[in-house]
This record gives structure tokens, C-alpha cells and sequence, in this order.
């Protein structure tokens, strides 16, 4: 999804249960992720989802971290 909106960051899953993310990239792009994430993908069960803004990390690609 991050990909092909031209958006950069990473996602990584938390030992609590929750899922964190940095999104990088047109405020466009970025709203339609947050957008996606609100639903979540398939079979996913999101109660919320809370979004801060910060200074760009200045990162070229999408990752998943571990």
C-alpha cells in the first residue's frame, strides 16, 4: 500500500499487541495510509488509531521492522 502511494517510513508490530508507523510523503498519500489503517487490512480488528506529526525521519523507502 505505502508503495504504491510513493510513501515512505516503516511499520513494526509492538510486544503489547499494538502496531506502530511512520508514514513520509505527499500529505495526500500520507492521509490515504492513515485512512487505511483506520480500516485496517482484511480480517484486522483496529479499535484505534491515534496519529501525531513529527519531523520527517528523511527516510527513501518503506520497511517493516522488526
Amino acid at each position: 500500500m505505502a508503495e504504491s502511494r510513493a510513501v515512505a517510513g516503516w511499520i513494526r508490530n509492538r510486544e503489547d499487541g499494538a502496531v506502530e508507523a511512520a508514514f513520509e510523503g505527499a500529505p495526500d498519500a500520507v492521509e490515504s495510509m492513515i485512512r487505511f489503517c483506520r480500516e485496517g487490512p482484511r480480517g484486522a480488528v483496529v479499535e484505534r488509531v491515534e496519529v501525531f506529526e513529527e519531523p520527517p525521519e528523511g527516510v527513501e523507502r518503506f520497511s517493516i521492522a522488526h
